[in-house]
This record gives C-alpha cells, structure tokens and sequence, in this order.
C-alpha cells in the first residue's frame, strides 16, 4: 500500500533544497503585518509559480475594524531602526542594542520614540506590589516579566516611556536560564483593545545583569531612538492547489510569520511545505504519480491570524476539507535543540483518522535501521505520538465548529526556541528530509483514498486503539496504590470515555468511502470492557470521589463564535482591577495546563454544562478543573464572547 508511494516521494524530496529555503526565508523579518512578513510571502509565491502550481496571494486588512470570527484585527507594523545606548554612569556608556545587530532587540510593535530617560530595574515587574515606592513616569522599566503586563503595569498605569526586557524563557531540561546568556528573547506588544503607547527593547541576559549590577551603585539613563510607524495596512496568506477530480480537499498549512531569523519556528515548517508542494507537482506533471481525487490545498499564513481569515473568508469551502496537516519547527537538529518529532493529535472532542494513519505512515516509512538480526526495524532519531497541545494553527481547524481534522508535526522541546540564536545552521536537512517525505506520503494517500484504504484504516484504527485499551486498564492496576488513583468504577468511567472516542474516530472514515464500520465499533467496545473488567479485578471497590460543588457550574455555555475564543481585544478594554483579575487567572491556569480552557470550549456544544465539559476534560487530560472552568467561562460571558444559560426545567 505505501512502498511504491514511498520510493516515487524519495526520489523527488529534497531535504537539502528545502534547507536551502530555510535560509532563504529566515532572511525576512516576518512580523505579523508587515513589509517584511511580505517581502517573505512573495518569495514564497514567486517559487511556487516557478515549480507550475496554481498560486495566489491573498491579501486582508490589517486594521483594528477588521474581524474574522472572534479574532480581532491589528495595524500593519514597520520598524526601520531603533538603538539603544547607556549614558549613564557616563564611564560605562556603551551601545546596548541596535536592530542592524539583532532585529529582535527592538520589540514588535514598538512606537516610535527619540530622547533619553532614567531606568528603573525591577525584578519580573508583573505584580503591582513591586512598583510601590517606585516613581517611573517618564522613565524606562527594566524587567524580566511577561512583557504585555509589564507594559500594562508601568506604561498605560504609571506612565513610563518604555520597557526593556532582559528574560529568558526557560524550558527544562535543554534550557536553563542561564544557558543562552547572549540571545535575545523574542517577545512581543499586542495592541488589541488598547491606544498604542511605548515602545520596547530587548536585551540578553548577559547585558540584564550586567545592567542590574550597575543599577546597585549607579543611577542609569539611556538614549532611545525607535524609527517605527503603525498603520492601517494588509496581511498575506500564500495558497497553492494541485486540482483534483473532485471537490474534496486535504489541505497542508505552514505559519511563515515571525521575527528574522526565525530558522526553525517556523521557517522549516514553510521550507517544508514548499518542497512537499513543490515536488508532488513535479510528480504529477510528469505521470510519476496520478493526478488526486482530491484537492491538494496548501496554505502558507501568518500564524493563527492567516488561519482566521482564511477559515472565516471561505466558510463554504470547510465542508469539503476532508483533513489536513500543520507543519511547525519540524527541521530541527536534533543534537543541537534537544528535541523530539512530535505527531499530535487532534483534540478529544474532534476525534478522527489523522493521528492513527500520521502514526502509522512513520512507523513503515521511517524505519531507518533493522535489529542485530536483520529483523525489524527503528528510526535513528528521536520521536513520539502525544496528546493535542494547541498553540498553533491546527487548533483553529481542530475546533469542532470548524471540523478540520489536523494533527501537527513538530519538534519540541527546543533549546533556541522564540530567540535570536534560532539560526538556519539549527536546522538538519536530513530531518527536512524525513518530515517532506512523511507529509507528502500521508497527503498523497488521503488525496487517492477510497473503499479499499479505509477498510484497511478502519483496521489499523483498531489495532491502535486495542493496545490503548490495554494501556489504560494496565495504567490503573499500576497506579492502584497512588493517592487518587481510580478504583473499578473510575476505570470503567475511563474506559468508557475512550470508547465514545473510538467510535466518533471510526465514524469519520466514512469521509473517505462509505465503509461499515459498525462491527469493528462493536467489536473495540467488547474488547476494552474485557480488559477494564480483568483489571478491575486488581482494583479497590471504592465509589466514585463526588464532583465538586462549584457554584455556576450546572450553566451551559453557548459559543457565540465560530473558532477558538480570542479574547485580547476584549480583555484590553477592561478596567484595571478586571485586567488583574483576568491576569491572575490566567496564571492559575497555566499552573495546570494553559490548554484547559481551549479543550473546554470544544466540548461546549451548547447542550453540556460547565460541570460536564469539566468531567469530560478531566478524562482527556487528568486535571479536575471545574472551579477554574466555570471561573473561566464566567469571565467569557462576562466579555460578551459566549452566552451561559439555565440547564433545561431550571
């Protein structure tokens, strides 16, 4: 089924040339809305004409009135030039930082700004209490805190100038603090639902501290010059298609935005998919492969914003997008990023195909090595399946008011990740290489799929989920003397969940053949009982610890907007005490899991209530989250982005 798809792919793929293009892009600085971001799209337009796609530039507004769904529009951004230069203590004057150096010095979306101010060096500058005593209007903050809320704290609320930032995002094991002492963070100022004021500078670690020393003895003032302008403008979204016989699409998307170099996030994800398309048309135009039953559609955006605009401005087309596939930060080397290829699934409420045939593509296509005795076989780097994360533009599509099904390849953790050492020479051709292939293989087969593969899909669908059945029953019996482990009916809860699961997954091969699929349904649900049963046997009879009692909870929350709720705009316009509050939620939150409230809301169907989307979450995830839930979901009611009623006969 695969082996003579695969040779074909092998001989046209080229991971070389698509580093190639890694490089090539990395050159533009692809600020969301920009000149950059741009130059970088008709670049990748100008290749793909060459290579005989059928290819266009979509352009829409960026503009603060412009809305696609709930995700609010934002003004074109240009940065032409920006230093930044200690004056004081004059004998230490020096230039700290220059976009000719590191674009990213200068923060995006930065006003412009000429003159000099004193600097106030705060520790993280997030909480109110740290700026008691401090007097910084007109001044500078240094801080290492979340750079938007440093902002909110010490520009809009006190009045200073600017900020300068000086954190590293840490992410262990591959990144302590201290471990790129001298890149730049990327970091960034969104102006949804506020008057642009400010602007902001970046700094390593190295010159922080540096800096914090100084602020010891000495009192420190800086000379700002910020050459940079906001204005009503446009953003791009390339879209190249190889026709199909039908009007069906699989559609392969790739984010190309993000601040120069950007070599891996996401440069790889766009070099990529333009050599996957690249090479699936010289392919076909040779006879080399048949021409699809289904449209190939590709699509290069900047990230979720592209993906809005796009879903929202050709809402006709969703129904025929049979699956789809986000490539992001898949070229990396994996030595030198400390990472791992990732194939995540769509979320539990959008259960489908995709993740089980992405699965088993990689483990027949990327079998690099046999065993010692010429038997079997393992990939030669490092890779794992894992559960929907979010966080890109496949949470858009995965959004069940949406419906696309799109797992996502991509590489993580990463040691360079969103900073200015995230370099083309970061990136490995050979993994190119491997993820081209993949992708291409599973959009090929989707494309031509019929009768015959969703037979054998359907199949592989139960395999995969009858080893996950006896995962989950094992994973209790091993877990039945942890505290709040699950006793016999927390299993069959468990089980049961996984089950539904299943049989929506199953369901949705019918999109490719009109294939019975029923008895292989029956036939899981038989087989997981069994193994729940067996385990149980090993398993305290204890009843089910009672929900929560959090009031509100018994509301359903009913979406207002098609998508993911996006919610700057409407948090920017809150007074400061309702920002605070919004702020500390959302750091509560993200002491559990920041993907809490996206996979709530895709169980929000308009007919569960809060209490129900928690428990529904709590079997995907293992979190019990109710009280942060319903606190979550009040506070999008409370903004006017979904409405909350009254169970039924209330």
């Amino acid at each position: 089924m695969f082996h003579s798809l695969w040779q074909t792919l092998n001989k046209e793929i080229s991971g070389a040339a698509a580093t190639h293009s890694v490089a090539e892009i990395a050159r533009y600085h692809r600020i969301q809305a920009s000149p950059g971001y741009r130059r970088a799209a008709e670049w990748v337009h100008e290749r793909l004409a060459q290579a005989g796609l059928d290819v266009r530039i979509l352009s829409y507004p960026a503009d603060p009135a412009a809305a696609n769904w709930s995700d609010c529009g934002f003004q074109e951004w240009e940065g032409r030039a920006a230093t930044l230069h200690l004056i004081e203590p004059a004998a230490e004057a020096r230039k700290l930082a220059d976009m000719r150096d590191i674009t990213l010095h200068l923060i995006p979306r930065s006003l412009s700004f000429d003159g000099e101010a004193e600097v106030v060096v705060l520790e993280k500058g997030e909480k109110p209490e740290e700026y008691e005593g401090r007097d910084v209007r007109g001044k500078v903050v240094l801080a290492r805190g979340q750079v938007q809320r440093v902002h909110d704290l010490a520009v809009v609320r006190r009045g200073a100038v600017g900020v300068i930032y000086d954190g590293m995002t840490e992410s262990d094991p591959v990144r302590p603090f201290w471990s790129l002492a001298d890149a730049v963070q990327y970091t960034s100022f969104w102006w949804q639902g506020r008057t642009p004021q400010g602007f902001g500078f970046a700094l390593t670690p190295r010159q922080g501290e540096r800096l914090r020393r100084l602020a010891s003895e000495h009192t420190l003032r800086v000379r700002a010059h910020v050459d940079a302008r906001l204005y009503n403008g446009a953003f791009e979204v390339v879209e190249a298609t190889i026709p199909g016989a039908t009007d069906e699409e699989i559609v392969l998307v790739a984010h190309l935005c993000h601040p120069q170099p950007s070599a891996n996030d996401n440069a790889s994800g766009a070099a990529a998919l333009l050599e996957i398309a690249r090479a699936l048309q010289s392919l076909i135009s040779r006879g080399e492969l048949a021409r699809p039953k289904r449209t190939l559609r590709f699509l290069w955006v900047p990230e979720m914003t592209g993906s809005f605009a796009y879903l929202a401005s050709h809402a006709d087309r969703i129904p025929r997008m049979v699956a789809g596939l986000n490539l992001d930060m898949v070229g990396q080397d994996q030595e030198q990023c400390g990472s791992s290829l990732l194939l995540e699934s769509p979320p539990g409420a959008l259960a489908n195909f995709t993740a089980v045939l992405l699965s088993a593509l990689r483990e027949r296509l990327l079998s690099e090595v046999k065993g010692l005795g010429n038997s079997g076989g393992y990939p030669l780097f490092r890779t794992a399946d894992v559960p929907f994360g979010a966080g890109s533009d496949h949470y858009i599509f995965s959004d069940p008011t949406v419906g696309v099904p799109m797992p996502m390849l991509i590489q993580w953790p990463d040691r360079f990740y969103h900073t200015s050492a995230d370099t083309p020479d970061r990136t490995d051709p050979r993994m190119m290489e491997r993820v081209g292939l993949l992708a291409a293989a599973y959009a090929c087969w989707l494309a031509q799929a019929g009768e015959k593969e969703a037979h054998w899909l359907a199949h592989e669908m139960s395999a995969h989920f009858r080893r996950e059945a006896i995962a989950v029953a094992q994973g209790a019996v091993t877990r039945a003397d942890e505290e709040g482990a699950e006793g016999r009916e927390g299993l069959r809860e468990l089980v049961e969940y996984h089950i539904a699961r299943q049989q929506a997954a199953l369901q949705t091969v019918r999109r490719l053949a009109a294939v019975d699929v029923q008895p292989i349904a029956a036939r899981d649900a038989a087989f997981a009982r069994a193994e729940a049963a067996s385990a149980a046997e090993l398993l305290p009879d204890v009843p089910l610890p009672l929900p929560p009692e959090v009031e509100g909870a018994n509301l359903i929350p009913v979406r207002r907007f098609r998508g993911p709720t996006q919610y700057g705009d409407s948090v920017g316009r809150l007074d400061e005490a309702g920002r605070d509050r919004w702020w500390d939620l959302q750091q509560r939150i993200g002491k559990v899991s920041f993907n809490l409230p996206v996979l709530a809301e895709y169980w929000a169907d308009g007919r569960r209530t809060i209490a129900e989307i928690a428990a529904l979450v709590r079997q995907e995830t293992g979190h019990e989250a109710t009280a942060l839930l319903t606190e979550y979901f009040s506070n999008l009611a409370d903004l006017g982005l979904l409405e909350v009623r009254q169970e039924a006969g209330e």
